[in-house]
């Protein structure tokens, strides 16, 4: 998922969709989960010097991805959809100035409970052994970018550093996160339920363990027939309720928590053994995936004595 927070910097994403070419490429791409440029431009019907130009508009502001393949008579460009959404914030920000953000590492949590096929990875290497969960206690686990694991959780203290006197009224939590198969199945769904301060907020299903295409930050390393990237989700919890990408899943507030500068927030994510799907949890940071990122936070507050006047 792409997230644009104002309207100016879509421009670029929004003069790509300006197109039926490019409106239907985008839909044969994601029906066929990827198509080399020869068969594109013969399902089109168009010449592949017209379907290059489509093309690199499409690649420039990252709606598709293009790898190469190996075919019988040498590489061929595999074009991909890399994006499953595109959430637009149409309305600015109404105060930046009451804005906390920080980002925490995927390794960096406080407590778990997973059973395999689970694992870490550094950027540079497996963090100890595969399927073996000693090793999510082994000190080296602070350097995970990548952990994934069948069912059970992971849970992360995120770090209040708001100032003295102020009350939290919203949280914006933003992570790229997938199922986990043996390998990768691009069709293994899997519910992965939220949790904050051990209460669930929200339970998205995700779609695959995605791996037939390389994640754009996954390192070379990374063995090819193991998972590549994820997808972008942004939970959000105020006081209208609990969203994911923008959609309300919860009537849980942010009110419901009566978080201040003082409170501890303790996020969970996790694979319950009595949900329909148990399809595993991947979680993507910095170096892997598609985003480079880490978990992302963003705390907006304001003074204590609001909420007491309202």
């Amino acid at each position: 998922m792409l997230h644009l927070k104002s309207l100016e910097e879509g421009l670029d994403i929004f003069k790509a969709l300006a197109s039926e070419v490019r409106i239907e490429i985008i839909k044969i791409l994601s029906e066929n989960n990827g198509m080399n440029m020869n068969e594109l431009a013969s399902r089109l019907n168009i010449t592949n010097g017209a379907l290059t130009s489509h093309i690199k508009k499409l690649e420039d502001c990252g709606i598709i991805v293009i790898t190469n393949e190996s075919a019988g008579h040498g590489n061929q460009k595999k074009c991909t959809v890399r994006l499953d959404k595109i959430l637009i914030e149409v309305n600015p920000e109404e105060d930046v100035k009451n804005i906390y953000q920080t980002d925490v590492k995927v390794g960096h949590y406080s407590d778990y409970s997973v059973y395999p096929t689970c694992g870490l990875a550094s950027g540079k290497a497996i963090i100890g052994e595969v399927d073996d969960t000693r090793y999510f206690a082994h000190p080296d686990r602070y350097d995970a970018n990548l952990l994934w694991f069948t069912r059970g959780y992971v849970e992360y203290v995120i770090p209040n550093f708001i100032p003295s006197g102020q009350k939290i009224d919203q949280i914006s939590i933003s992570l790229e996160i997938g199922s986990e198969a043996p390998g990768y199945n691009d069709v293994w769904p899997s519910d992965i339920s939220f949790f904050l301060n051990d209460r669930k907020v929200a339970v998205w299903t995700s779609p695959g363990d995605f791996g037939s295409v390389k994640g754009i930050f996954t390192p070379d390393w990374w063995f090819p027939n193991w998972n590549q990237y994820g997808l972008l989700k942004i939970l959000v919890i105020n006081g209208r309720g609990t969203f994911i990408d923008g959609l309300q899943v919860s009537d849980v507030t942010i009110a419901d928590f009566q978080f201040d500068y003082h409170s501890t927030i303790k996020l969970k994510m996790e694979v319950e053994e009595d949900a329909q799907h148990v399809g595993g949890l991947t979680i993507f940071g910095k170096g892997f995936g598609n985003y480079n990122q880490d978990i992302a936070v963003r705390i907006n507050y304001s003074p204590i004595a609001d909420r007491e006047e309202a």
